[in-house]
């Protein structure tokens, strides 16, 4: 029998990123997840904007934007026209490579146990966790960060309530110049002409040398498009996108197109002792309105931040300590936005009501007046030359 503070069931990011920072607060933590190196997933491949912050409270950022790319500036097209360009802080990187990035961060104090979990049983003072092999963590609190797997949250009796199936459709692939040595775009926003196309929006923003394409559409996973798609993307690209050819100057698509549904659901009867539910374990997030990581970042920050040292503190671990994780007003904010955000993209995208058109209309206007005004007033003075990161002490960029 292992005895520990927190077990962490899970290797993810929300997982690692827990690890990371109990690990480095001194807290005792056991992570159990079942592969040695992170595999590749179709999951979130940049961050930037509001996520940004909340990876800042974490304390990890420093280290993790080292593993991204930064596009420094995004223009954004429809009817196959640049409505504007804008200074962007996107900063892309495959989603195993982040979590990759995250793991490397876990100090040696936190053990990490590559096996799977088979039984967990928890109460109010300390959880039993059992392994494949036969072998038991005590542990003072369980974290559940296991992502979609079920099997765990049914032997707790815990539900799944489903409010959106298949609510969108993430489509990740490479995108490279045809017949010209580089696109002529630092990235890419592309917002669709029909509501008819199903279509949310395509981003194209770099990965190291690659260009990466997520294209966001709401479509059932039967729909013969995606058939379509993967026998001629080129093809299927350029009629959901007219003039998009003209703007990249000729491209092709290139690497394997992963496909990814996302259904909308969140997780009943949770509020229990001993373990506590965080990222998508506990609520899923629509990859279109890109909450996704805004979500993890708050989770994990609440709960190593604020609620496990004030836990720990006391004895016991029962239901009244783990609601005040769930009703923590910050958490509650950031998933109540996380959920609206995903239905007024969708509405935004395809609804043909009248309300939704305008919307659609004032959007693109408001878009191309901010556009116009940055093209007035940009300043006349040379770009300066890129500057190069300053050398770390272990002779890496910094």
């Amino acid at each position: 029998m292992r005895y520990t503070d927190i077990a962490i069931v899970g290797g993810g990011l929300a997982g690692s990123a827990t690890a990371a920072m109990l690990g480095r607060a001194g807290i005792a933590a056991i992570m159990i997840d079942p592969h040695t190196t992170y595999p590749p997933d179709l999951r979130c491949e940049k961050i930037g904007g509001t996520q940004l912050p909340r990876l800042r409270r974490t304390g990890l950022e420093h280290e993790l934007l080292r593993s991204t790319t930064v596009d420094g500036e995004v223009w954004e097209a429809r009817f196959g026209f640049v409505v504007a360009k804008k200074p962007s802080d996107q900063h892309g990187a495959m989603y195993d490579t982040f979590v990759n990035a995250t793991r490397a961060l876990i100090p040696p104090g936190v053990e990490i146990l590559y096996t799977k979990v088979v039984e967990v049983a928890t109460g109010d003072e300390r959880q039993r966790v059992v392994l494949a092999d036969g072998e038991e963590i005590s542990a003072r609190l369980i974290v559940l960060a296991n992502g979609l797997s079920i099997s765990l949250r049914h032997m707790l009796g815990l539900q799944r309530r489903v409010i959106s199936e298949c609510h969108s459709v993430t489509l990740g692939f490479d995108v490279a110049p045809a017949g010209q040595p580089t696109l002529p775009f630092p990235a890419l926003t592309y917002w669709p002409k029909r509501t008819a196309d199903r279509m949310a929006y395509l981003t194209l923003f770099p990965i190291g040398a690659v260009m990466r394409a997520n294209l966001m559409v709401y479509r059932p996973m039967d729909d013969i498009w995606f058939r379509a798609f993967r026998e001629n993307p080129e093809a299927t690209m350029s009629a959901m996108m007219p003039g998009f050819d003209r703007m990249t100057g000729g491209f092709r698509v290139g690497g394997p197109i992963k496909i990814r549904p996302a259904d909308l659901y969140v997780t009943e009867n949770h509020r229990q002792a001993g373990v506590v539910l965080v990222g998508d374990a506990f609520a899923t997030s629509c990859p279109a309105a890109g909450t996704g990581t805004d979500k993890v970042f708050t989770d994990v920050e609440r709960l190593c931040n604020v609620h496990i040292p004030t836990w720990l503190a006391t004895e016991g671990m029962g239901r009244a300590k783990i609601e005040r994780f769930y009703d923590d007003p910050v958490k509650v904010e950031c998933d109540a936005w996380s959920a609206a955000k995903a239905w007024h993209l969708r509405s935004l995208s395809i609804d043909d009501g009248l309300t939704w058109r305008a919307r659609r209309w004032a959007r693109f206007i408001g878009r191309l007046a901010q556009g116009v005004m940055r093209r007035t007033h940009r300043p006349s003075t040379p770009t300066p030359a890129p500057q190069t990161r300053p050398e770390s002490p272990e002779g890496k960029a910094a």
